[in-house]
């Protein structure tokens, strides 16, 4: 599991200078910015916070996304 001192300091990388990018997490195996609707996944308790991987997942629901995320 992710740190909660983590959680509240991390924000979308593609986001973070022009909306704040605020994080929610969601079950515990993501995190979906507030602002674009980017998805990053938490992959043996790491956020993978790369825009590229975000980009993946944007059009995929939240109710569709994977639990536990896909490992590389």
């Amino acid at each position: 599991m992710v740190s909660t001192e983590l959680l509240e300091i991390l924000r979308c990388p593609k986001c973070v200078r022009e909306t704040g990018g605020m994080l929610k997490l969601y079950k515990d195996s993501w995190l979906i910015c507030q602002d674009c609707g980017r998805k990053y996944p938490i992959v043996d308790d790491i956020p993978v916070m790369l825009i590229d991987e975000g980009d993946k997942w944007v059009n995929t629901a939240e109710g569709s996304l994977p639990v536990p995320p896909p490992a590389k």
